[in-house]
């Protein structure tokens, strides 16, 4: 029993060990602020009920959460990316083609560059923090246990921002 006590306390001051995890809840508490605040407002009722509404939030969490992936999981995703355009020309050009679309897309949408570059940097400085306190879990864990941890921010962000507890954010 002692034992489960103080795995729960190793967790509980886990973000007080490193302190990037609590930059990384801050900015994704920011961004459930700022996409609550940019959202597209279609009718005049309730916006939980708007289908507009819905469909991006949907949009931003998946974004969120590839962002989250990839950061998380680079060498792996890379080291498959790289076996499967070895495999092939034609594939090699497919995903050439695939990420300088993408690419292009985002950079018609500098603000949604920013949210990900923003994420992804907090990721990255989280995973580096967890590292140099001795943290290393599974990749696949890791990738799980901070997408959920950028979801809660992200979901304390925009209860924040719906609830009226924070003001409007500066500069939008």
């Amino acid at each position: 029993m002692s034992g489960v006590i103080a795995g729960i306390l190793r967790l509980a001051l886990l973000p007080l060990r490193a302190p990037f995890l609590l930059l990384l809840l801050l900015v994704s508490i920011y961004l459930g602020v700022h996409w609550v605040v940019n959202a597209p407002v279609q009718g005049l009722g309730n916006p939980e009920q708007d289908p507009v509404h819905g469909l991006y939030w949907t949009a931003e969490c998946l974004q969120a959460l590839l962002v989250v992936v990839v950061a998380s999981l680079p060498d792996l995703l890379l080291r498959q990316l790289s076996m499967l355009m070895a495999a092939s020309r034609v594939i090699t050009l497919i995903v050439s083609l695939f990420l300088v679309t993408v690419g292009g897309l985002y950079l018609l949408h500098l603000s949604a560059l920013a949210d990900v570059v923003i994420l992804a940097t907090a990721v990255l400085l989280a995973r580096l923090d967890l590292t140099r306190i001795r943290v290393v879990p599974s990749p696949l864990f890791t990738a799980f246990s901070l997408s959920g941890y950028v979801m809660l921010g992200i979901w304390i962000g925009r209860e924040l921002q719906l609830g009226g507890l924070m003001g409007t954010v500066p500069g939008t």
